[in-house]
């Protein structure tokens, strides 16, 4: 899998040789390469940005820069015949990152990602852009950065870990946060006993089956206390009597396979 990253300060993505990303790129996993906007200016101060038609605050990036980065890029691209690079721009006003997305975008052959900043890229980058690529913009969540560079840097590592043989142990991929589209389950490690504060029995137990059926517990209570919105998007049609049941106690009825708060149920007359 190939990566590039097109920012006015490039010298930001250097913790992308750190780490299992930086071991990867070192094993030949995956490659990353990171280009400088600047390099594509032809006066002599570099200029990438002007002001906004319409007025407004700030200043917004201008197209050419950006045209001539992206066709360099597209041109030498690994991506079969027929086929189109993914351009990601981060963007608040973009479709929300999350784990689902990671998955989807992990299976890509070929990602490009356009470091906004100040007020934005000229939509028409993105127009145009569109001929060569598959145009994403990509939000971290619902607020304001300085600019896309720390959102890519997010992307990157949370996308580059579900290559195969990033990660050393592929089983921790699936028992993470939202691989089941639930929080993770706590954790703990020796000794078993710390500052008056003891490991569930159970984990102690060597009862695997137990184990399981503690840790979906915890998972379905964590989720309900801090993410209820994922809750809501579960589909426990599969789930066991004993996670029904739990999410029962929390407060939540099953209706056509969702989990309903129960005060949110009207009962038939």
């Amino acid at each position: 899998m190939r990566f590039d990253v097109v920012s006015i300060f490039p010298e930001y993505l250097a913790p992308l040789d750190l780490s299992l990303i930086g071991k990867a790129r070192t094993q030949g996993l995956l490659e990353l390469a990171v280009h400088d906007l600047r390099s594509h200016t032809v006066d002599r101060h570099r200029t990438v940005d002007d002001t906004p038609y319409g007025g407004g605050a700030g200043m917004v990036m201008k197209a050419e820069p950006w045209a001539q980065s992206l066709a360099q890029i597209a041109a030498a691209s690994p991506v079969s015949d027929g086929a189109k690079p993914t351009l990601i721009v981060p963007s608040p006003a973009g479709e929300v990152f999350n784990q689902q997305l990671a998955y989807e975008l992990a299976a890509e052959e070929h990602l490009v990602f356009a470091c906004g900043r100040y007020e934005g890229i000229d939509e028409r980058v993105l127009e145009w852009a569109a001929e060569e690529y598959n145009v994403r913009p990509v939000s971290l969540g619902d607020y304001v950065l300085n600019g896309g560079e720390v959102a890519v840097l997010a992307m990157v590592e949370a996308i580059g870990r579900l290559i195969p043989g990033v990660v050393g142990n592929p089983e921790s991929l699936v028992e993470e946060s939202h691989a089941d589209g639930l929080l993770e389950y706590p954790v703990y490690t020796k000794p078993s006993s710390w500052r008056g504060r003891d490991v569930p029995e159970v984990l102690l137990s060597g009862n695997h089956g137990k184990i399981a059926k503690f840790r979906k517990e915890l998972q379905l209570r964590r989720t309900a206390v801090r993410r209820p919105d994922l809750i809501a998007a579960l589909d426990v049609a599969a789930f066991s009597k004993a996670d029904k049941n739990v999410l029962w106690e929390l407060g939540y009825a099953i209706v056509n396979g969702r989990a309903v708060q129960r005060d949110a149920v009207v009962e038939p007359d």
